[in-house]
């Protein structure tokens, strides 16, 4: 089977719709057929702002809801960054590797140093994505599930790989990107010709897994609608009702077609009304799920710990072998 490598920032104390679509929800999916290694990567979150509490709760709740939507821990190793050393260990080794033009035509660190200025810039900003190319490396993963706007990730690490390997001989497999499928668009619900974010204007547009049930009812309700009364999907002309559309027909399974028969003659109140129920009932067993994980803090960290051991067999074989490609004493 080949092994498949992905990783989360806690960020945030909930997933959104469209994450989950996006990504999380092809991770599960990934499971089947692949070895598989998740991680909640901390110790990126680090090149921002902190909040030790919020970072510590955060970390939990990313650990519930991946395994509330369906991540495995006996089929998958899941696991916290920080919880393994190694990641630093090979992150520097990659440094090392990596020259100052590789790191600073990042596009990330340009767009976010751009920001703010890059002598304001972390240092970390700058190195993080070292530190990522170690996150995959360690674990010689043969895919790693992105976006097409993270396949300069994917170029760098083995860029990084394929030159220590013939520096210093084959230690590291060279990844290949897994370009997520494009799946349906989630838009803001109040910006819907904006794609739905955690970096939106208002959270009000957000549909969050961990919201309570009448705070997405509400949300969906006071969605930005369009001029006129009829249920027809036109991404140009009707950006609000076509995404409720989508929304409805991903968590229904119904097709786009069968909406606009479904609500034919019936206005947006009705169909506001069927999709917030709809969502509400899909988020519902995985929001359960994740808060009864929380509840027992304790054995959540076990499940992590174990995640962790299975994956320290793998990282800590591989670091050993680049020290010794590198020449430092065993």
């Amino acid at each position: 089977m080949k092994r498949v490598l992905s990783g989360i920032q806690p960020t945030s104390e909930s997933f959104h719709l469209g994450n989950y679509l996006g990504a999380v929800k092809q991770w599960v999916d990934l499971q089947n057929g692949h070895e598989t290694y998740y991680s909640i990567v901390d110790l990126h979150a680090l090149t921002g702002d902190v909040d030790p509490k919020l970072l510590r709760a955060r970390t939990l709740a990313s650990a519930a809801q991946l395994i509330a939507v369906g991540i495995d821990t006996e089929k998958s190793s899941l696991f916290v960054q920080s919880h393994l050393p190694e990641h630093n260990q090979l992150g520097w080794v990659m440094e090392c590797v990596a020259s100052f033009g590789e790191a600073s035509r990042m596009t990330q660190f340009k767009d976010k140093s751009s920001k703010g200025g890059a002598d304001g810039a972390r240092v970390g900003l700058f190195t993080y994505p070292m530190l990522q190319a170690a996150d995959i490396l360690l674990y010689q993963a043969d895919l790693v599930p992105v976006g097409e706007d993270q396949r300069q990730h994917i170029e760098i690490t083995r860029d990084l790989a394929n030159r220590f390997n013939t520096r210093y001989g084959q230690v590291f497999t060279l990844p290949d990107a897994y370009i997520l499928k494009e799946g349906a668009k989630i838009y803001d619900l109040q910006e819907p010709t904006n794609k739905m974010s955690k970096s939106a204007s208002s959270a009000s547009g957000v549909i969050e897994l961990m919201d309570a049930p009448e705070i997405n009812t509400k949300k969906i309700k006071s969605a930005v609608t369009d001029t006129g009364r009829e249920v027809i999907f036109d991404l140009e002309n009707k950006p609000g009702i076509s995404n409720l559309m989508t929304i409805y027909s991903v968590v229904t399974g119904k097709t786009i077609a069968a909406i606009q028969d479904e609500f034919a003659g019936k206005g947006y109140g009705d169909f506001k009304g069927a999709v917030a129920e709809a969502t509400v009932e899909y988020l519902r067993p995985m929001r359960d799920r994740a808060l009864e994980l929380l509840k027992d803090e304790g054995e959540l960290i076990r499940i992590l710990n174990h995640g962790a051991e299975k994956a320290r067999v793998l990282a800590s074989k591989t670091l050993k072998d680049s020290y010794k490609a590198l020449g430092i004493l065993g």
